[in-house]
């Protein structure tokens, strides 16, 4: 198990830029916290930069931000596996 997983579903209210929102997932609610902690954390500082944006601006660019972090280490994560698998057949 990787530590993130509880066998039930949980309910946990987050706060993520000033907004409450009901989580619901088979996480534990230390690990829906922490995600929404990171989210609001991203979204500040892209506000910061950008004072006049929307709230949907804001989550967009947000999401746009967070998915192209997502892809790079999805690019790195496949080249290591590359990287492991051509060290097995040598």
């Amino acid at each position: 198990m990787d530590g993130k997983k509880n066998t039930g579903t949980n309910r946990v209210k987050v706060e993520i830029f000033n907004q409450e929102y009901i989580v619901k997932g088979n996480e534990n609610a230390e690990y829906i916290e922490m995600l929404a902690a990171y989210v609001d954390r991203r979204m500040r500082m892209i506000e910061q930069r950008n004072h006049s944006l929307s709230i949907v601006k804001v989550a967009v660019l947000t999401a746009l931000n967070l998915a192209d972090e997502l892809n790079k280490l999805q690019e790195d994560y496949d080249e290591l596996v590359k990287v492991l698998e051509e060290e097995k057949r040598k």
